[in-house]
This record gives C-alpha cells, structure tokens and sequence, in this order.
C-alpha cells in the first residue's frame, strides 16, 4: 500500500501554538468528523461506553471515543462487527473511533501469557481458551473493527523494570511496528506508532526518534500512568513530546483526570483518554471545579444544587446533589448514569475550555487558575 494515500482521509492542522507554555490547539480530520484538539476521548471498551447510551454520549459533546480490539476480538468477535460494516455499523456511532491494538490487555494478563518475537501467546481469563496475537493479526483485527485510527501493537514494559528489560521491549515494540505498517491495507485507518522505553530518558529518545521514521498522522506516548508518581510521568511528558513531529497530534494514552489533562496540554499533548471517569462515576465520584467529590457524603443529603454549578451537561440542568445521592444510595444504576454523564461532559468540556485558552495565548493563567482547585482534597 502507498502510505501517502491516507492524506486521502486524513490531515492536521496545528492551529496556535501558545506562546508562554507551548501549548497546543489543532484540527485533526478524519473519514467520520472532525476532532479539534486538545481533546478527552471517552472509552468504550466493549463497544459502548459504561452506562451510556449514544444518545448520552452525543450530550457529552463527544468528539471521538475509543473501543478496545482485544476485548471485541474475544467476544462479539471482530468478523461479526465487519459484517455490520464495521465499528460505526455496529454501535450506530457516526463520529471518529479509536481502537488499541490490544497489547496492553494481553501484557497485562502476567501469568497466562508468553511473548515471542512472532507475537503474544495467552488464554483468555474468562473461559481459559488459548488466542494468540501477532503485530499481523492485531492489524487484521483493527481493520476488520474499522475505526479511524488504529494503534501499533507494541510491547509495554511491567512498572517497574530494569533497563534491560525496558529495552528488549522497545526494540521488539519498533520490529513489531515495521510488521504492522507492512500489515495494513486500509487507507480509511491512520495508524499511530507508539513511544516506548520505560522510565529511561535514553530509551525514550531513541524510541521517539525510530517511530518517527515511519510516516503517520499522529504519534503516541504509550507506558506512562502504570503506577509511577505524577511526577515522574511529567518528566518523561515533557521530555517526549517534543521529540516527536510538531505538524502531528500526540496523544498520551491512558491519561485522565483534571490535572493530568492540564499538566499534559502544558507539555504539548494533543489527545488524552482513560476509564476513570466511568469508572470513578460507578463508585460516586464526580468532577467539579473545586475539587473531586462523592455523591456518598451525607453533606450532600439535603444539597440542592447541581453537581457543579458551572456546568450544562444533562445532570446538572436537571438534577440536585441531594436526588442524586439518593438513587445512588438506593442502588439505583441511574445514579452511575447521571454521574458518567456529568465525568465525561465535564473532561471534554474542559479541554475546549483549555483549547480556548490557548488560541487567545492564556493557557498559563488558566493552567494556574485550574489546577490548585482540582487538586483539592
């Protein structure tokens, strides 16, 4: 396949540049929509996301949401979506999707998998039945998914690990990433090279610099958010991206919270995503300007306001505080509807908010203004 004839389909378009922190507001263009960055991806793991319907889901302002290919191969099966004409058929989602080539599940999995150089032998925990996964077949299983973009399978290093290992696994991440680009036919899907390396700036630099040769409409920052301290993570952030091309959206998966956003806009990312806002809902977490909350708190018994008084997403203009700890109390699943609805509107919300900022050469005084806040306890 001739490489160039994604430019077909895809472009970006780096808008502003902030002046004072670097930040970055871009236009990324795809066969299903435009994604204008920076910009939270919600995650729909097994095809939906949890708790949502679409319809919510287009309430949130979603412009892109993300599906998991390891856990569609393993059940519906990605043959059955391709019948349905693909990820978009399937779900009956008309915006951009994202897809992960798996490797971070199947490396997860610990003692019931083997990594070879021809790629992952592992059993599926549920039903104990054994799969394996190559750089070839992960490219298969993506494009028979057919999202817009698709991710290299790569080998992510365990948190912690030494430098040997580290390297092992980014050498083999950059033979895997050869293997996939030879893979994959579809010029509708833009696939994403992924920086590994660890926790090594060395390795990080020679990863950035070998997936830059390969030509692609966006690059990924990927075993960062494994368990090492935010600290950490923004030092290797703020030492990665700028390694990678200007004209091309970074995306730092697996990333997001509030401040993690800010901190990573600060650093030059363009495209974040993360299960905790669903996640954190379906335990009564919820986002607010001042501070992460619980609808569990007895403060909240009587409290008639919305979740957050500066919000427009569908809970806050309908419900209170004091209704909401209610359903949630009762077990009523309505409670991680409301609460997932106002995470995720209040994420994508945010990063327009903060891509505002950046056209108009602000974002400094908006990183400030923002962050001792959310970090409340």
């Amino acid at each position: 396949m001739d490489k160039s004839s994604e430019k077909d389909y895809f472009s970006y378009e780096l808008t502003h540049v902030d002046a004072k922190t670097g930040a970055r507001a871009g236009v990324l263009k795809t066969p299903h929509g435009e994604i204008k960055t920076p910009i939270f991806m919600p995650v729909g793991t097994n095809s939906s996301v949890k708790m949502l319907t679409n319809h919510h889901l287009y309430e949130t302002k979603a412009q892109i949401i993300l599906a998991n290919s390891y856990h569609l191969y393993l059940r519906a099966g990605t043959k059955r979506i391709k019948e349905f004409g693909g990820i978009h058929g399937w779900m009956n989602w008309d915006k951009p999707v994202l897809t992960d080539s798996g490797g971070f599940q199947v490396f997860s999995l610990a003692d019931l998998r083997k990594i070879t150089e021809d790629g992952v032998h592992f059993r599926d925990p549920k039903d104990g039945k054994e799969h394996f996964i190559s750089p070839e077949i992960s490219m298969g299983i993506q494009q028979d998914i057919g999202a817009d973009i698709i991710m290299a399978f790569d080998e992510c290093s365990p948190y912690p690990c030494t430098y040997e290992q580290a390297k092992l696994a980014m050498e083999r991440t950059h033979r895997w990433l050869e293997r996939c680009y030879h893979s994959k036919t579809n010029p509708k899907q833009a696939l994403f090279p992924i920086v590994q390396g660890a926790f090594f700036d060395d390795l990080r630099q020679e990863s950035a610099k070998v997936i830059s040769t390969f030509e692609s409409v966006g690059y990924a920052i990927g075993g960062l958010s494994v368990g090492e301290s935010k600290e950490v993570m923004n030092h290797f952030v703020e030492f990665t991206a700028p390694l990678l091309p200007d004209n091309k959206p970074r995306y730092l998966m697996g990333v997001g919270t509030p401040e993690d956003l800010l901190d990573g806009i600060k650093r030059g990312i363009d495209m974040f995503d993360c299960v905790l806002p669903t996640r954190n809902a379906r335990h009564g977490s919820f986002f607010t300007y001042n501070g992460k909350k619980n609808i569990k708190n007895a403060q909240f018994a009587d409290d008639k306001t919305s979740l957050d008084e500066t919000c427009d997403c569908y809970a806050c203009q309908n419900h209170s505080k004091a209704y909401i700890r209610h359903l949630y109390r009762c077990g009523e699943s309505t409670a991680q509807t409301l609460l997932s609805i106002h995470n995720l509107h209040f994420l994508i919300d945010f990063s327009q908010k903060a891509r505002e900022a950046i056209l108009e050469d602000r974002f400094e005084d908006f990183y400030n203004e923002h962050y001792k806040n959310f970090c409340k306890k």
